[in-house]
Protein backbone atom coordinates (compact mmCIF):
# COMPACT_ATOMS: atom_id res chain seq x y z
CA UNK A 1 0.00 0.00 0.00
CA UNK A 2 1.88 3.61 -0.78
CA UNK A 3 2.24 5.43 2.09
CA UNK A 4 0.59 8.58 2.57
CA UNK A 5 3.14 11.54 2.10
CA UNK A 6 2.74 15.03 2.24
CA UNK A 7 2.06 17.03 -1.42
CA UNK A 8 4.83 19.01 -2.46
CA UNK A 9 2.86 22.27 -1.25
CA UNK A 10 2.64 20.90 2.25
CA UNK A 11 6.23 20.29 2.42
CA UNK A 12 6.85 23.57 0.73
CA UNK A 13 5.09 25.22 3.84
CA UNK A 14 7.16 23.52 5.99
CA UNK A 15 10.23 24.49 4.89
CA UNK A 16 9.22 28.34 4.31
CA UNK A 17 8.14 27.96 8.08
CA UNK A 18 11.27 26.72 9.03
CA UNK A 19 14.44 28.48 8.29
CA UNK A 20 14.74 30.15 11.78
CA UNK A 21 17.04 26.71 12.67
CA UNK A 22 19.64 28.24 10.63
CA UNK A 23 21.51 30.13 12.57
CA UNK A 24 21.37 28.04 15.63
CA UNK A 25 22.59 24.84 13.56
CA UNK A 26 25.41 26.62 11.48
CA UNK A 27 27.12 28.15 15.22
CA UNK A 28 27.11 24.29 16.34
CA UNK A 29 28.13 23.27 13.44
CA UNK A 30 30.95 25.57 13.55
CA UNK A 31 32.18 24.30 16.74
CA UNK A 32 31.95 20.64 15.38
CA UNK A 33 34.35 21.74 12.20
CA UNK A 34 37.88 21.15 13.35
CA UNK A 35 37.10 17.44 14.41
CA UNK A 36 35.61 17.26 11.28
CA UNK A 37 38.19 17.99 9.24
CA UNK A 38 40.42 16.03 11.38
CA UNK A 39 38.31 13.35 10.44
CA UNK A 40 37.96 14.33 6.53
CA UNK A 41 42.07 14.25 6.77
CA UNK A 42 42.22 10.72 7.65
CA UNK A 43 39.58 9.45 5.90
CA UNK A 44 40.93 11.42 2.26
CA UNK A 45 44.85 9.67 3.62
CA UNK A 46 43.02 5.97 4.23
CA UNK A 47 40.80 5.42 0.67
CA UNK A 48 39.42 1.68 0.07
CA UNK A 49 38.32 0.63 -3.26
CA UNK A 50 34.75 -0.51 -3.57
CA UNK A 51 33.27 -3.03 -1.38
CA UNK A 52 36.41 -3.15 0.34
CA UNK A 53 35.81 0.16 2.59
CA UNK A 54 36.18 -2.42 6.11
CA UNK A 55 38.56 0.13 7.75
CA UNK A 56 36.27 3.17 6.57
CA UNK A 57 32.64 1.98 7.66
CA UNK A 58 34.30 0.11 11.43
CA UNK A 59 35.42 3.74 12.07
CA UNK A 60 32.02 5.13 10.94
CA UNK A 61 30.22 2.64 12.65
CA UNK A 62 31.79 3.62 15.79
CA UNK A 63 31.28 6.81 15.51
CA UNK A 64 27.14 6.80 15.32
CA UNK A 65 27.25 4.16 18.11
CA UNK A 66 29.00 7.29 20.07
CA UNK A 67 25.86 9.32 19.20
CA UNK A 68 23.59 7.28 20.22
CA UNK A 69 21.99 5.56 16.98
CA UNK A 70 21.66 1.65 16.63
CA UNK A 71 24.19 0.28 14.29
CA UNK A 72 24.07 -2.40 12.22
CA UNK A 73 27.38 -3.23 9.81
CA UNK A 74 28.57 -5.55 6.83
CA UNK A 75 24.87 -4.50 4.69
CA UNK A 76 25.56 -5.26 1.69
CA UNK A 77 28.82 -6.73 2.28
CA UNK A 78 30.27 -3.35 3.48
CA UNK A 79 27.62 -0.97 4.32
CA UNK A 80 26.22 0.68 7.45
CA UNK A 81 22.91 1.03 8.71
CA UNK A 82 22.16 3.39 11.53
CA UNK A 83 18.67 4.19 13.14
CA UNK A 84 17.50 6.74 15.77
CA UNK A 85 13.84 6.69 16.30
CA UNK A 86 12.37 9.95 17.81
CA UNK A 87 8.83 9.18 18.06
CA UNK A 88 5.61 9.37 16.02
CA UNK A 89 6.45 11.17 12.22
CA UNK A 90 8.10 10.24 8.68
CA UNK A 91 11.50 8.28 7.90
CA UNK A 92 13.91 10.21 6.13
CA UNK A 93 17.15 8.81 4.78
CA UNK A 94 20.30 10.41 4.52
CA UNK A 95 23.10 8.50 2.30
CA UNK A 96 26.91 8.98 2.15
CA UNK A 97 29.22 6.44 -0.54
CA UNK A 98 32.55 5.48 1.12
CA UNK A 99 34.62 4.05 -1.82
CA UNK A 100 37.58 5.59 -3.35
CA UNK A 101 38.73 4.98 -6.91
CA UNK A 102 42.01 3.32 -8.43
CA UNK A 103 43.92 6.34 -9.15
CA UNK A 104 47.65 7.61 -7.94
CA UNK A 105 46.81 10.99 -5.96
CA UNK A 106 48.39 14.45 -7.47
CA UNK A 107 47.36 17.18 -5.52
CA UNK A 108 50.04 17.36 -3.18
CA UNK A 109 48.28 17.33 0.21
CA UNK A 110 49.92 16.85 3.12
CA UNK A 111 47.68 14.38 3.49
CA UNK A 112 47.45 13.01 0.44
CA UNK A 113 46.76 9.60 -0.09
CA UNK A 114 49.69 6.75 -0.49
CA UNK A 115 47.44 3.67 -0.18
CA UNK A 116 48.29 1.10 -3.34
CA UNK A 117 46.60 -2.03 -4.31
CA UNK A 118 47.07 -4.53 -6.71
CA UNK A 119 44.03 -5.36 -8.88
CA UNK A 120 42.19 -8.47 -10.12
CA UNK A 121 44.55 -8.20 -13.47
CA UNK A 122 47.73 -7.67 -11.59
CA UNK A 123 47.93 -3.84 -12.06
CA UNK A 124 49.39 -1.64 -8.85
CA UNK A 125 47.95 1.28 -8.57
CA UNK A 126 47.07 3.91 -5.57
CA UNK A 127 44.08 4.55 -4.12
CA UNK A 128 42.15 8.16 -4.09
CA UNK A 129 39.17 9.72 -2.96
CA UNK A 130 39.11 11.70 -6.17
CA UNK A 131 35.58 11.93 -6.31
CA UNK A 132 34.81 13.54 -2.85
CA UNK A 133 33.38 10.88 -1.29
CA UNK A 134 35.27 11.79 1.75
CA UNK A 135 33.39 14.58 2.00
CA UNK A 136 30.59 13.31 1.55
CA UNK A 137 31.46 10.75 4.57
CA UNK A 138 32.42 13.83 7.06
CA UNK A 139 29.33 15.96 6.19
CA UNK A 140 27.54 12.98 6.94
CA UNK A 141 28.89 12.80 9.98
CA UNK A 142 28.84 15.90 10.79
CA UNK A 143 24.83 16.10 9.99
CA UNK A 144 24.21 13.30 12.50
CA UNK A 145 25.97 15.48 15.10
CA UNK A 146 23.21 18.33 14.67
CA UNK A 147 20.85 15.60 14.52
CA UNK A 148 21.69 14.04 17.94
CA UNK A 149 21.87 17.85 19.47
CA UNK A 150 18.76 19.35 18.17
CA UNK A 151 16.68 15.94 18.96
CA UNK A 152 14.09 18.45 20.18
CA UNK A 153 13.53 19.94 17.32
CA UNK A 154 12.25 16.93 14.94
CA UNK A 155 10.17 14.07 15.39
CA UNK A 156 9.83 10.70 13.52
CA UNK A 157 12.53 8.13 12.56
CA UNK A 158 16.07 8.47 11.11
CA UNK A 159 17.85 6.27 9.14
CA UNK A 160 21.78 7.04 7.85
CA UNK A 161 23.48 4.69 5.37
CA UNK A 162 26.61 4.61 4.85
CA UNK A 163 27.11 3.27 1.48
CA UNK A 164 29.97 0.89 -0.52
CA UNK A 165 30.79 0.57 -4.13
CA UNK A 166 29.03 3.81 -5.92
CA UNK A 167 32.09 3.83 -8.10
CA UNK A 168 31.47 0.65 -9.32
CA UNK A 169 27.73 1.37 -9.19
CA UNK A 170 26.76 -1.86 -7.07
CA UNK A 171 26.28 -0.69 -3.34
CA UNK A 172 23.24 0.69 -2.97
CA UNK A 173 21.36 -2.26 -5.03
CA UNK A 174 23.61 -4.78 -2.57
CA UNK A 175 21.91 -2.92 0.44
CA UNK A 176 18.86 -3.27 -0.87
CA UNK A 177 18.95 -6.57 -1.56
CA UNK A 178 20.67 -7.77 2.04
CA UNK A 179 17.31 -5.98 3.52
CA UNK A 180 17.74 -2.03 3.65
CA UNK A 181 13.99 -1.74 2.91
CA UNK A 182 12.42 -4.96 5.23
CA UNK A 183 14.80 -4.89 8.26
CA UNK A 184 15.45 -1.51 8.79
CA UNK A 185 12.47 1.18 8.50
CA UNK A 186 11.66 2.08 4.62
CA UNK A 187 11.83 5.87 4.24
CA UNK A 188 9.05 8.47 3.02
CA UNK A 189 12.33 10.91 1.84
CA UNK A 190 15.73 9.93 1.00
CA UNK A 191 18.70 12.54 0.69
CA UNK A 192 21.99 12.89 -0.04
CA UNK A 193 24.52 15.37 -1.62
CA UNK A 194 27.71 15.32 -4.16
CA UNK A 195 30.81 17.63 -4.58
CA UNK A 196 31.35 19.28 -7.46
CA UNK A 197 34.15 20.64 -9.79
CA UNK A 198 31.46 23.59 -11.02
CA UNK A 199 32.11 26.91 -12.25
CA UNK A 200 30.98 28.18 -8.73
CA UNK A 201 32.46 29.44 -5.65
CA UNK A 202 32.93 26.36 -3.19
CA UNK A 203 29.47 25.81 -0.72
CA UNK A 204 26.91 26.57 -3.68
CA UNK A 205 24.36 24.54 -4.28
CA UNK A 206 23.56 22.94 -7.37
CA UNK A 207 19.88 21.02 -7.73
CA UNK A 208 17.76 19.89 -10.35
CA UNK A 209 14.45 18.54 -10.67
CA UNK A 210 13.16 15.43 -12.73
CA UNK A 211 16.08 13.29 -14.31
CA UNK A 212 19.44 14.65 -12.70
CA UNK A 213 21.93 11.63 -13.45
CA UNK A 214 21.95 9.14 -16.20
CA UNK A 215 21.70 5.36 -17.09
CA UNK A 216 24.93 3.89 -16.93
CA UNK A 217 25.30 0.65 -19.53
CA UNK A 218 28.47 -0.98 -20.21
CA UNK A 219 28.19 -2.83 -23.57
CA UNK A 220 30.98 -5.39 -24.90
CA UNK A 221 30.84 -6.17 -28.35
CA UNK A 222 32.78 -8.95 -29.97
CA UNK A 223 33.07 -8.91 -33.58
CA UNK A 224 34.01 -12.02 -35.33
CA UNK A 225 36.13 -12.59 -38.90
CA UNK A 226 37.79 -14.40 -40.91
CA UNK A 227 41.37 -13.82 -40.30
CA UNK A 228 44.74 -14.41 -42.54
CA UNK A 229 47.76 -12.28 -43.91
CA UNK A 230 48.02 -9.11 -43.97
CA UNK A 231 49.11 -8.84 -47.73
CA UNK A 232 45.72 -10.58 -48.73
CA UNK A 233 43.03 -9.01 -47.40
CA UNK A 234 40.61 -10.72 -50.01
CA UNK A 235 40.57 -13.75 -48.68
CA UNK A 236 39.71 -12.82 -44.96
CA UNK A 237 37.00 -10.60 -43.42
CA UNK A 238 38.49 -8.32 -41.48
CA UNK A 239 36.91 -7.96 -38.01
CA UNK A 240 38.88 -4.54 -37.58
CA UNK A 241 37.32 -3.07 -40.62
CA UNK A 242 33.93 -4.52 -39.75
CA UNK A 243 33.98 -2.97 -36.43
CA UNK A 244 35.39 0.46 -37.38
CA UNK A 245 32.03 0.41 -39.45
CA UNK A 246 29.95 -0.49 -36.47
CA UNK A 247 32.20 2.16 -34.37
CA UNK A 248 31.18 4.96 -36.96
CA UNK A 249 27.44 3.72 -37.52
CA UNK A 250 26.61 3.23 -34.19
CA UNK A 251 26.84 7.26 -33.93
CA UNK A 252 23.75 7.38 -35.88
CA UNK A 253 21.53 5.58 -33.39
CA UNK A 254 22.28 8.68 -31.36
CA UNK A 255 21.98 11.59 -34.08
CA UNK A 256 19.24 9.34 -36.13
CA UNK A 257 17.43 7.93 -33.99
CA UNK A 258 17.01 9.69 -31.10
CA UNK A 259 15.10 12.48 -30.53
CA UNK A 260 17.05 15.76 -30.29
CA UNK A 261 15.19 16.41 -27.35
CA UNK A 262 16.14 13.06 -25.50
CA UNK A 263 20.04 13.53 -24.31
CA UNK A 264 21.78 10.47 -25.38
CA UNK A 265 25.40 8.77 -25.70
CA UNK A 266 27.56 6.14 -27.21
CA UNK A 267 31.31 6.11 -26.40
CA UNK A 268 33.24 3.40 -27.63
CA UNK A 269 36.11 3.19 -25.00
CA UNK A 270 37.69 0.81 -25.99
CA UNK A 271 38.71 -1.23 -29.18
CA UNK A 272 41.09 -4.03 -29.36
CA UNK A 273 42.54 -6.31 -32.33
CA UNK A 274 45.23 -7.98 -33.49
CA UNK A 275 48.88 -8.99 -32.23
CA UNK A 276 51.13 -8.02 -35.33
CA UNK A 277 51.35 -5.50 -38.20
CA UNK A 278 51.07 -8.04 -40.76
CA UNK A 279 48.15 -10.45 -38.97
CA UNK A 280 44.61 -9.90 -39.88
CA UNK A 281 42.96 -11.18 -37.26
CA UNK A 282 39.39 -13.46 -36.85
CA UNK A 283 38.34 -11.17 -33.49
CA UNK A 284 38.22 -7.43 -32.30
CA UNK A 285 36.58 -6.41 -29.22
CA UNK A 286 34.78 -3.21 -28.59
CA UNK A 287 33.85 -1.62 -25.23
CA UNK A 288 30.90 0.52 -24.29
CA UNK A 289 29.14 3.15 -21.89
CA UNK A 290 25.44 4.20 -22.84
CA UNK A 291 24.06 6.82 -21.50
CA UNK A 292 20.13 8.03 -21.50
CA UNK A 293 17.42 8.90 -19.00
CA UNK A 294 14.22 7.17 -19.77
CA UNK A 295 13.30 3.39 -19.69
CA UNK A 296 12.14 3.81 -22.93
CA UNK A 297 15.43 5.55 -24.57
CA UNK A 298 17.63 3.37 -22.89
CA UNK A 299 15.96 0.69 -24.70
CA UNK A 300 15.78 2.35 -28.28
CA UNK A 301 20.07 2.59 -27.82
CA UNK A 302 20.43 -0.98 -26.49
CA UNK A 303 18.27 -2.32 -29.31
CA UNK A 304 19.97 -0.04 -31.77
CA UNK A 305 23.10 -1.30 -30.79
CA UNK A 306 22.28 -5.12 -31.11
CA UNK A 307 20.53 -3.74 -34.98
CA UNK A 308 23.68 -1.71 -36.33
CA UNK A 309 26.35 -4.93 -35.58
CA UNK A 310 24.03 -7.14 -37.10
CA UNK A 311 23.34 -5.15 -39.85
CA UNK A 312 27.29 -4.47 -40.49
CA UNK A 313 28.09 -8.01 -39.96
CA UNK A 314 25.71 -9.24 -42.86
CA UNK A 315 27.09 -6.11 -44.94
CA UNK A 316 30.73 -7.34 -44.24
CA UNK A 317 29.28 -10.86 -46.02
CA UNK A 318 29.57 -12.86 -42.42
CA UNK A 319 27.05 -16.03 -42.30
CA UNK A 320 24.39 -15.89 -39.53
CA UNK A 321 26.55 -18.20 -37.26
CA UNK A 322 29.60 -15.56 -37.12
CA UNK A 323 27.23 -12.75 -36.15
CA UNK A 324 28.58 -10.22 -33.40
CA UNK A 325 28.20 -11.22 -29.61
CA UNK A 326 26.68 -8.08 -27.88
CA UNK A 327 26.37 -8.40 -23.78
CA UNK A 328 24.76 -5.98 -21.81
CA UNK A 329 26.67 -5.72 -18.19
CA UNK A 330 23.62 -6.68 -15.73
CA UNK A 331 23.19 -4.81 -12.99
CA UNK A 332 23.12 -1.43 -14.84
CA UNK A 333 23.73 1.92 -12.73
CA UNK A 334 20.09 3.18 -13.56
CA UNK A 335 19.42 7.10 -13.66
CA UNK A 336 18.74 9.13 -11.13
CA UNK A 337 15.52 10.94 -10.50
CA UNK A 338 14.36 13.71 -8.35
CA UNK A 339 10.85 14.04 -7.53
CA UNK A 340 10.32 17.82 -9.20
CA UNK A 341 7.79 18.87 -6.32
CA UNK A 342 9.47 17.57 -3.58
CA UNK A 343 13.33 18.57 -4.91
CA UNK A 344 11.67 22.22 -5.24
CA UNK A 345 10.49 22.47 -2.10
CA UNK A 346 13.65 21.48 -0.73
CA UNK A 347 15.50 23.77 -2.73
CA UNK A 348 13.22 26.70 -1.06
CA UNK A 349 13.66 25.40 2.05
CA UNK A 350 17.96 25.66 0.89
CA UNK A 351 17.01 29.30 -0.46
CA UNK A 352 15.74 30.44 2.60
CA UNK A 353 18.51 29.01 5.17
CA UNK A 354 21.77 29.59 2.88
CA UNK A 355 20.12 32.84 0.93
CA UNK A 356 18.97 32.45 -2.99
CA UNK A 357 22.58 33.55 -4.73
CA UNK A 358 24.10 30.28 -3.07
CA UNK A 359 21.02 27.78 -4.15
CA UNK A 360 20.02 28.00 -8.44
CA UNK A 361 18.86 25.27 -10.59
CA UNK A 362 21.58 23.05 -12.52
CA UNK A 363 21.40 20.91 -15.51
CA UNK A 364 21.05 17.32 -15.65
CA UNK A 365 24.39 15.61 -16.89
CA UNK A 366 25.14 12.63 -18.22
CA UNK A 367 27.41 10.87 -15.01
CA UNK A 368 25.71 8.41 -13.32
CA UNK A 369 24.67 7.68 -9.72
CA UNK A 370 23.53 4.91 -7.69
CA UNK A 371 21.66 6.66 -5.46
CA UNK A 372 18.47 6.05 -8.03
CA UNK A 373 18.28 2.88 -6.52
CA UNK A 374 16.66 3.85 -3.14
CA UNK A 375 13.66 5.51 -4.78
CA UNK A 376 13.34 3.35 -7.83
CA UNK A 377 12.93 0.04 -5.13
CA UNK A 378 9.93 1.85 -4.17
CA UNK A 379 9.05 4.49 -6.12
CA UNK A 380 5.24 4.74 -4.74
CA UNK A 381 6.68 5.43 -1.51
CA UNK A 382 9.69 7.15 -1.38
CA UNK A 383 10.67 10.87 -2.95
CA UNK A 384 13.90 11.44 -3.23
CA UNK A 385 16.81 14.08 -4.17
CA UNK A 386 20.33 14.41 -4.74
CA UNK A 387 22.01 17.78 -4.52
CA UNK A 388 25.32 19.24 -5.60
CA UNK A 389 28.31 20.84 -3.89
CA UNK A 390 30.56 23.06 -5.14
CA UNK A 391 33.66 22.38 -4.07
CA UNK A 392 35.81 24.38 -6.60
CA UNK A 393 38.44 26.01 -4.62
CA UNK A 394 38.47 30.03 -5.59
CA UNK A 395 41.45 30.22 -6.97
CA UNK A 396 41.24 27.72 -9.65
CA UNK A 397 37.95 29.56 -10.23
CA UNK A 398 40.24 32.91 -10.53
CA UNK A 399 42.52 30.74 -12.73
CA UNK A 400 39.80 29.82 -15.24
CA UNK A 401 38.77 33.21 -15.33
CA UNK A 402 41.50 34.48 -15.86
CA UNK A 403 43.39 32.85 -18.37
CA UNK A 404 41.09 30.07 -19.08
CA UNK A 405 42.81 27.47 -17.01
CA UNK A 406 40.31 23.99 -16.89
CA UNK A 407 39.05 22.88 -13.78
CA UNK A 408 40.16 19.60 -12.90
CA UNK A 409 37.27 16.98 -13.30
CA UNK A 410 35.74 14.13 -10.46
CA UNK A 411 38.48 11.48 -10.73
CA UNK A 412 41.07 13.61 -11.80
CA UNK A 413 44.58 13.48 -9.60
CA UNK A 414 44.64 16.94 -9.30
CA UNK A 415 40.84 17.09 -7.85
CA UNK A 416 40.98 18.82 -4.18
CA UNK A 417 38.01 20.62 -3.50
CA UNK A 418 37.64 23.27 -0.75
CA UNK A 419 36.50 20.28 2.03
CA UNK A 420 35.62 22.87 4.66
CA UNK A 421 32.92 24.46 2.61
CA UNK A 422 31.49 21.46 0.87
CA UNK A 423 31.17 19.57 4.75
CA UNK A 424 30.09 22.55 6.27
CA UNK A 425 27.41 23.23 3.80
CA UNK A 426 26.52 19.26 3.11
CA UNK A 427 25.92 18.78 6.82
CA UNK A 428 24.02 21.78 7.74
CA UNK A 429 21.65 21.12 4.37
CA UNK A 430 21.10 17.61 5.47
CA UNK A 431 20.52 18.39 8.97
CA UNK A 432 18.33 20.84 8.03
CA UNK A 433 16.41 19.21 5.41
CA UNK A 434 15.72 16.29 7.90
CA UNK A 435 14.32 18.83 10.92
CA UNK A 436 12.18 20.16 8.28
CA UNK A 437 10.97 17.20 6.97
CA UNK A 438 10.64 16.01 10.14
CA UNK A 439 8.91 18.89 12.47
CA UNK A 440 8.45 18.40 16.16
CA UNK A 441 4.83 18.43 17.31
CA UNK A 442 4.09 21.86 18.78
CA UNK A 443 3.02 21.89 22.13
Amino acid sequence: MTKSIPTSFAVLAMLIAAPAQANELRDDLAADMPGLMELYRDLHANPELSFEEHETAAKLAARMRDLGFEVTEKVGRTGVVSVMRNGDGPTVLLRADMDGLPVVEQTGLPYASKQTTTTESGVTTGIMHACGHDTHMAGFIGAAQLLVDHKDKWQGTLVMVLQPAEEIGLGALAMLEDGLYSDFPKPDYALAFHDAAAPAPAGTIGYTPGYALANVDSVDITVKGIGGHGAYPHTTVDPVVLASAIVMKLQTVVSRNSSPLDPAVITVGSFHAGAKHNIISDEAKLQLTVRSYSDASRQQLLDGIRRVARGEAITAGLPENMMPEITVEDPYTPSTFNDPGFTEAIAAGFKQRFGDERVMEWPAVMGGEDFSQFRRAAPDDVQSMIFWISGTPQPMLEALERNGTPLPSLHSPFWAPDAEKVIATGAEALAGAAIELMPAAED
